[in-house]
C-alpha cells in the first residue's frame, strides 16, 4: 500500500501521515526529510544554492527513488511537489492521494510561526504571507484537487 499524503505548506501532513502510518503499522516518510537526508543539505540550502528549479527536479528524483525502494509507505511530500513534473499523476498511479486542506487562516497562522524552516516565505513580512498563501493555492489547487481523497478541516 502506497499513501500520498499532499497539500499546502503547513496543513499538517508530516503530522497526520506519522499518525496513519503509526496506526496502520507501516513507514511514514517525509521527502523534505529524505532529500535532506540524501543531500545532506536542508531543504533551505538547497533552494539557496541551486534554485527552485533545480530542486523541484530532485525532488521528482526523490519521489520516484522512494515509489521504487518501497512497496508499502505512507509518504507527505512538500506542498509544491504535486503541481511538477507530473508528479501528481504518478502517485495517482501508484497508490491513494490524501489532500489535506485546512483554511487559509490555519495555513497563516502555522507559517508564521515557523516561517524561518520555510525557504518560500521565510524573507515574507507575517503581514504578507496571507496574501501568499491565497495566490499559491489558487494556483495548486488544481493540482490538489486531483486526490482521491480530500480532508477539509
Amino acid at each position: 500500500m502506497k499513501v500520498f499524503i499532499i497539500g499546502f505548506m503547513a496543513c499538517g501532513k508530516s503530522r497526520t501521515g506519522r499518525i496513519m502510518a503509526s496506526e496502520s503499522g507501516i513507514r511514514f516518510i517525509d521527502l523534505d526529510r529524505y532529500i535532506v537526508d540524501r543531500e545532506h543539505r536542508t531543504i533551505n540550502e538547497i533552494f539557496r544554492d541551486n534554485g527552485s528549479e533545480k530542486f523541484r527536479k530532485l525532488e521528482t528524483m526523490y519521489l520516484r527513488e522512494v515509489c521504487d525502494l518501497y512497496e508499502d509507505f505512507i509518504l507527505s511530500v512538500g506542498g509544491g511537489t504535486p503541481c511538477f513534473n507530473n508528479n501528481m499523476e504518478l502517485m495517482n498511479s501508484l497508490g491513494e492521494t490524501i489532500f489535506l486542506n485546512p483554511d487559509v487562516d490555519t495555513i497563516t497562522e502555522r507559517l508564521i510561526k515557523g516561517k524561518y524552516k520555510r525557504p518560500l516565505v521565510k524573507d515574507l513580512q507575517d503581514e504578507d504571507i496571507r496574501a501568499y498563501v491565497v495566490e499559491h493555492l489558487q494556483e495548486r489547487m488544481p493540482y490538489y484537487m486531483k486526490a482521491k481523497k480530500i480532508i477539509s478541516e
